[in-house]
C-alpha cells in the first residue's frame, strides 16, 4: 500500500524516513534541545511553531528563525565532527515531530539518491532565505522586515495564499525575530491590521496584500 505523505511534505520525507525515525510531540513551550547539547537527531516538523534562539555571554538573547511544518530541525548534527546543537528550539505551539537519529538520516541520505537530492535542494533554499535575511536586517526598515517575517511565518509563495500562522507568536518574539523593539511592532500591527492587511479570528491571518510593504519604497 502506498503510504500517504504530509500535503505539506513536499520532500517526501514520510516515505523515505518514516520507517527510520519516531513520531515524537511536544507541547507549547517546550525546549527540544539547548544551544551547546551534543546533537544525535534531526527532526522533521510535522505541525506546530519552533523558535530558534542564540543567547550569547551576557544572557542576552536573539531569535534567529521560527520553523514551522515542512522544516528540519537540528540538521546541522549530521556534519562531521563532534556536532554541538548551535542555538535553543522551542516550541511556540504544541508541535509533532519525525525524530531521526543521525546515523539513521546518514544512511538514508547515502541509500536514496532522489532523497539526497531534495534535502539538498531543501538546504540551498534555506541558505539563500538565510542570506536573504542578512540583507534585510542590513538595508531594510523594522516595518518591512516585520511584514517579511509574517510572509514567511504564512508561507507566502509555497501554495499559494497566505495560510493562517500556527500558534500565538508573541510581539515580544517578532521583534527579537526582526531586530527591534515590542513597541514597534505593536504599532506596525496595528498599522498593518488598520489597512486589512492582516486580521485576527482565533489566530493570525496574514493576506498577500502586506507584500505592498515589502516592495514599497
Amino acid at each position: 500500500m502506498k503510504r500517504k505523505t504530509n500535503k505539506k511534505d513536499s520532500l517526501g520525507v514520510q516515505r523515505y524516513l518514516g520507517a527510520a525515525g519516531r513520531l515524537v510531540t511536544f507541547p507549547k513551550q517546550r525546549t527540544i534541545f539547548t544551544q551547546g547539547d551534543s546533537g544525535d537527531s534531526v527532526f522533521y516538523l510535522k505541525d506546530g511553531v519552533v523558535k530558534l534562539s542564540l543567547t550569547n555571554a551576557t544572557g542576552k538573547e536573539a531569535v534567529i528563525a521560527l520553523l514551522t511544518a515542512g522544516d528540519f530541525l537540528g540538521e546541522g548534527c549530521i556534519s562531521s565532527g563532534a556536532p554541538v546543537r548551535m542555538a535553543t528550539a522551542t516550541t511556540m505551539a504544541p508541535t509533532t515531530a519525525l525524530k531521526i537519529r543521525r546515523d539513521e538520516m546518514i544512511r538514508v541520505l547515502h541509500e536514496r539518491k532522489e532523497f539526497a537530492n531534495r534535502f539538498i535542494s531543501y538546504m540551498l533554499k534555506r541558505n539563500v532565505r538565510i542570506e536573504a535575511d542578512l540583507v534585510d536586517q542590513l538595508f531594510n526598515s523594522s516595518e518591512k522586515r516585520l511584514a517579511r517575517a509574517l510572509l514567511l511565518l504564512a508561507r507566502y509563495g509555497k501554495e499559494g495564499q497566505p495560510e493562517p500562522i500556527v500558534g500565538k507568536i508573541s510581539q515580544e518574539t517578532l521583534a527579537e525575530l526582526v531586530g527591534t523593539t515590542r513597541s514597534r511592532v505593536n504599532v506596525f500591527m496595528n498599522k498593518f491590521r488598520e489597512l486589512g492587511f492582516i486580521h485576527y479570528n482565533g489566530g493570525l491571518q496574514v493576506h498577500s496584500s502586506l507584500l505592498n510593504v515589502v516592495l514599497h519604497d
